[in-house]
């Protein structure tokens, strides 16, 4: 019996994600009944891009529960503006509907608890998207953690690059606004420090870290000139800006398409009141671009944390060192964006007494490293049955991803630890004291 499922947020995350796939791949197994939108040129875009919904009924940002009570959805996705989806989220649990989000579940710590108390008191469950945990690679290092390859881990090692086409982009749009995304430690977490709170099987306990605006803003060394409300498409200092520059030739054609960005530097759809293509130099940039970050969790292990969003090329260096052995991978990220040439991706395990071992893996094919299909089957077909741990995420590991990433920041802007319980459970304390 196939399931109903209606969309809060019809954006380009929406569209390919989730809309497509399950018109194109899962129709056997799933519905669309509603799609819900503060912009209501979106719905025009998605039924031009997909016939098949033509009749489906759409809906306002504000008409949540109506859409619920009409089209009497299973489950109803979260893919909207980051700040969008915690609205939703606790109206769906409160009307006992279940949830699938996009992650980051919400953008701080003090939504994150509200939605781990709501699925406490609702019939209603929440699964958080970590596409990338299923990774081949990534499943790979969580098998060799389970058979005991490394022993008790100690540390981890992760440091994190992102292109200047890709990190630039977070500047040109809503990201760049705290309010909105909760900082891109925030929006990052929910990739890097769920997988190393994921492989270890640990609760993150305390994080210090440094960090700044580096790169971007209006003191940016590659600023050209100090000028307010510049916007990409019609910028007047376009041949001076080495970011626009390498990713733009003269021609005016895309000299790179992204699946996840779509294409060039801002989008070619002209949704209402939304410009992806603002000046990377604005003043009203509120977030960081370069974080180093140590984080100590509960079994005793240590992670030793870097990310940097404006580097030459795309991709991460992984080290996990245990009482066994340790584990090293490299990834290089978008070929069609590096210049030079760099190694496939193996894993290499050294036992701490013996004969280094290289693990070639069959890659498959698709988004985040080939982790949006797995995920997807185990979404609308069910878990794999074959695979003998749990990968599938709830709210608590939603929850525990973004107090690390609003740990980061605070800890930056305060220049002092944060301890991660602290932050996650602030609200239960005020709520505790006002009851007293």
């Amino acid at each position: 019996m196939k399931k109903k499922y209606v969309i809060c947020g019809v954006s380009n995350r929406a569209l390919q994600m989730f809309i497509g796939p399950m018109i194109n791949e899962f129709s056997k197994e799933s519905e669309i009944v509603g799609l819900l939108d503060s912009d209501l040129y979106r719905f025009t875009i998605c039924k031009q891009k997909y016939p098949l919904l033509k009749h489906v009924p759409t809906f306002s940002a504000n008409q949540f529960e109506t859409m619920i009570e009409q089209t009497k959805p299973d489950y109803v996705i979260v893919a909207g503006r980051d700040d969008t989806h915690v609205e939703y989220i606790l109206k769906a649990l409160r009307m006992q509907v279940n949830v699938i989000t996009e992650k980051p579940m919400v953008t701080n710590a003090k939504d994150a608890y509200k939605v781990m108390q709501a699925e406490a008191e609702s019939n209603a469950s929440v699964i958080v998207t970590f596409n990338y945990r299923y990774s081949p690679f990534h499943r790979k290092i969580k098998e060799m953690i389970l058979e005991g390859k490394v022993g008790r881990i100690t540390s981890v090692d992760l440091n994190w690059y992102i292109d200047t086409f890709h990190g630039s982009s977070y500047f040109r749009r809503w990201n760049r606004d705290r309010k909105l995304s909760g900082g891109l430690s925030v929006h990052k977490s929910t990739h890097h420090f769920d997988l190393v709170n994921w492989w270890l099987d640990q609760k993150p306990e305390e994080v210090f870290a440094y960090g700044d605006l580096y790169y971007f803003g209006p003191e940016g060394e590659l600023n050209p000139r100090k000028k307010a409300s510049r916007f990409c498409g019609n910028c007047d200092d376009q041949r001076n800006c080495a970011y626009h520059k390498r990713w733009n030739p003269r021609s005016g054609s895309n000299s790179v398409r992204d699946d996840h960005l779509l294409a060039g530097v801002y989008e070619e759809i002209p949704y209402t009141n939304y410009r992806p293509d603002a000046c990377i130099y604005d003043e009203e940039i509120s977030i960081e671009d370069t974080y180093v970050a140590v984080v100590k969790y509960d079994g005793g292990s240590l992670l030793s944390y870097s990310i940097n969003f404006s580097a030459p090329y795309e991709g991460y260096r992984l080290a996990i060192n245990g009482t066994k052995g340790r584990i090293e991978t490299t990834e290089f990220h978008e070929p069609s964006r590096i210049h030079f040439n760099y190694p496939e991706q193996t894993i290499d395990y050294f036992p701490l007494f013996g004969a280094k071992e290289t693990i070639e893996l069959v890659k498959n094919p698709g988004g985040h490293g080939g982790g949006d299909p797995i995920l997807l089957e185990d979404l609308f077909l069910g878990p794999d049955p074959s695979r003998n741990y749990p990968i599938l995420a709830g709210s608590e590991a939603g929850a525990y991803s973004i107090a690390i990433g609003e740990g980061v920041w605070r800890s930056v802007k305060e220049g002092k630890p944060i301890k991660i319980k602290e932050l996650l459970f602030q609200q239960e304390k005020v709520t505790n004291h006002c009851t007293k």
